[in-house]
């Protein structure tokens, strides 16, 4: 990767994670050169970039860059995507998040870093609140099935199993850094209700929203001994959609979609949502 390439990311992520939020001023060349150790030639270089990609206005002579809408961006695969929103989450002194899903596995995989971070001492926010969202997996749900026979009750077994090991590590790793003393106030709630997903949501801090459709797949899936042909989902490696809410926002209507998201997480956790209780 080039010097310009890699100053050109570093910015990039300041301005999508709201650090440098939408019409504020970049710092001068002169002073970007002296941070990242490089000529104000790379400088130059960098920000060009930016611009073509709709990061930055264009520069006066001599007068810093100012910061627009961020460019719309591709989506990215769920553990990606997640993983990178979380962990700036946690960087909030009260960290807040609230998802549906199938499971919890995208959840878990994603909070691994940050979870390291504060054990190391890295990050230490005030408060954490999870509130989940799963289906009831003794209802009936329309995957995972077997493809020759939807009512063979081993894939749904197979669910049960996955999403009470997910569900109670969840819940361990966050309650375990309030009995550690590494934050003090730390709230894990999982709650079930009689459906299907088939999209999975996470709201971070109130700010934004995460979206991803279940794309459902016939494969092989291993069951014991056995090896199942079943109707299942590939939560990890679906795409997600970011909307924002915050001051990185592309207009209103991407705000309006984050709060009715919540309004619509908070309906179903009011409502039919019912408790579940982990062993």
């Amino acid at each position: 990767m080039t010097e310009e390439s890699r100053i050109a990311d570093v910015l990039r992520q300041r301005i999508r994670s709201g650090e440098l939020p939408r019409n504020s001023r970049l710092p001068t060349q002169h002073a970007l050169a002296e941070e990242f150790g490089v000529n104000r030639t790379t400088i130059r270089q960098a920000l060009t970039v930016l611009e073509r990609e709709g990061y930055l206005t264009a520069r006066g002579r001599g007068a810093p860059a100012v910061v627009t809408s961020p460019a719309a961006e591709a989506p990215r695969p769920a553990d990606v995507e997640l993983a990178e929103r979380i962990a700036l989450a946690f960087r909030s002194e009260h960290v807040a998040i609230d998802a549906f899903s199938l499971t919890t596995e995208t959840l878990n995989a994603a909070l691994a870093r940050p979870l390291l971070a504060i054990s190391a001492g890295d990050l230490a926010p005030r408060s954490i609140a999870v509130r989940v969202i799963v289906p009831r997996p003794e209802g009936t749900l329309a995957f995972p099935r077997l493809v020759a026979d939807p009512g063979d009750p081993r894939p749904l077994e197979r669910l049960r199993r996955i999403s009470a090991t997910f569900c109670g590590s969840l819940r361990h790793q966050l309650l375990s850094l309030a009995e550690r003393g590494l934050v003090p106030e730390v709230s894990v709630q999982i709650r079930t209700v009689d459906v299907t997903p088939l999209l999975k949501l996470y709201l971070l801090n109130g700010t934004e929203a995460l979206t991803g459709y279940y794309q459902v797949v016939a494969r092989p899936v291993g069951f014991g001994a056995e090896e199942l042909e079943m109707y299942d989902v590939l939560g990890l490696s679906s795409m997600v959609f970011r909307s924002s809410a915050d001051k990185d926002r592309r207009d209103e209507q991407e705000a309006a979609f984050v709060a009715e998201s919540q309004r619509w997480f908070e309906s179903l956790w009011s409502t039919i949502a019912r408790p579940v209780t982990l062993g």
